[in-house]
């Protein structure tokens, strides 16, 4: 059996072709799966885990559950648009939560898993709003407030993200492959995964000697897909074929 990986899927209400992509996903290849690990943005936001009350999101956790409670090993990264998700998501779709990054072993490789955006080092305005929100006392002061008033500033700030890419340079939106060889470094591994970027390929290059690699995801804006990896390897493959 193929571990597989996915990410940034932007589940939401107004995209139901993608949510049910993502649920034939769930009842076809994910069910023979070894695991299943969502790589950050599973949503198009999560304003925090008492939004879990949503029917939409209860809906998308109820499908993982189901999918958990049928013995498939479960694993999720928060993403830019989902670090909110909290340990009440994650019983609820019945997911294990990971840091970013991870390393785990995957038909005994060692893969170092990430979401993607501490890669993009060259978008230092973005690295630097990071750093705020993923704070413990940003994170205090945001669920502290009603979750309307949440959302209403989430959607302030989508709707100033998406201002911002529109006149930012494409190259630095991309990963900064300094940064790649360095978490290779680091964490000693020859094999990287992440999505985040969109561009999903298959890069090879060696690191002081040693072949490595980076598997990037697809995104599910059109169609779906996701990463495959057992003992003969990895291959991306579309969703559906």
């Amino acid at each position: 059996m193929a571990t597989l990986f996915i990410s940034d899927l932007h589940l939401c209400p107004s995209r139901p072709a993608t949510t049910r992509l993502f649920q034939n996903f769930l009842a076809g290849p994910a069910r023979a799966a070894e695991a299943l690990y969502i790589l950050g943005d599973l949503f198009e936001y999560w304003a925090g885990d008492d939004d879990l009350g949503d029917p939409f999101n209860a809906a998308i956790c109820a499908a993982l559950r189901s999918l958990s409670d049928a013995g498939v090993p479960l694993y999720f990264m928060a993403g830019n648009r989902d670090f909110l998700a909290g340990e009440v998501f994650a019983r609820a779709a019945g997911v294990k939560l990971l840091p970013d990054p991870v390393i785990v072993a995957v038909a005994g490789t060692s893969v170092l898993l990430m979401h993607g955006d501490t890669l993009c080092a060259d978008d230092t305005a973005y690295q630097a709003f990071r750093a705020e929100v993923r704070s413990p006392e940003w994170r205090q002061a945001f669920l502290a407030l009603p979750l309307a008033q949440r959302k209403v500033q989430i959607e302030t700030l989508r709707r100033e993200s998406e201002a911002q890419k529109r006149v930012k340079p494409i190259d630095i939106m991309d990963v900064n492959q300094a940064a790649v060889l360095q978490g290779l470094t680091l964490h000693r591994c020859n094999r990287l995964i992440h999505g985040h970027t969109h561009r999903p390929a298959h890069h090879r290059f060696e690191l002081d000697g040693r072949p490595c690699e980076r598997w990037v995801l697809p995104d599910w804006y059109e169609n779906g897909g996701y990463l495959a990896c057992d003992d003969v390897g990895c291959r991306l493959h579309d969703w559906p074929p």
